[in-house]
């Protein structure tokens, strides 16, 4: 499974991990949570569905939320950042999109989601768009384990 390839990562390279998820949910940090012994690695999760929890909890900017909106590649980084700044934490994943089956607009349809990954030792502060078909929990489901591979391959996972 591929949290457990992550946390062996995590564990081989000595670093720490949080996560920022909105419409995942929190199933990224269940699913890394499902592993005997990652609390060695694994920090923080922090599921900040609303626009106020994204600010008051992870210090995203209200005026890039007014301009740039919560489904956007800003707001993914800031997530990223903020959570692992919080956490202390080497690595920090941001999750943000649109899961369905409501909310989706001509510009951002359903299954877009935004994902960033803040990780300074390797100067890495990226975000990625994706689109997921399917049905809300497939939305979720494709957006966890991809978080979770791209997290393997920043590590260095080949």
């Amino acid at each position: 499974m591929v949290e457990e390839r992550l946390y062996h990562l995590l564990l081989e390279k000595g670093k720490t991990l949080a996560t920022a998820e909105s419409c995942s949910g929190g199933l990224v940090a269940h699913r890394i949570t499902n592993v005997p012994g990652v609390s060695e690695v694994f920090l923080m999760g922090v599921v900040s569905y609303s626009n106020e929890a994204k600010v008051k909890v992870l210090g995203v900017n209200v005026e890039t939320l007014e301009s740039k909106g919560a489904v956007s590649s800003e707001v993914a980084i800031q997530m990223a950042t903020g959570v692992r700044e919080l956490a202390g934490s080497d690595l920090g994943i941001g999750i943000t999109g649109i899961a369905g089956p409501t909310g989706g607009s001509e510009e951002k349809p359903v299954g877009t989601v935004y994902m960033a990954v803040s990780y300074p030792d390797k100067g890495i502060e990226e975000a990625r768009l994706f689109q997921f078909d399917g049905d809300r929990e497939s939305v979720k489901s494709q957006t966890s384990e991809v978080a979770l591979q791209w997290l393997c391959r920043v590590l260095g996972d080949s």
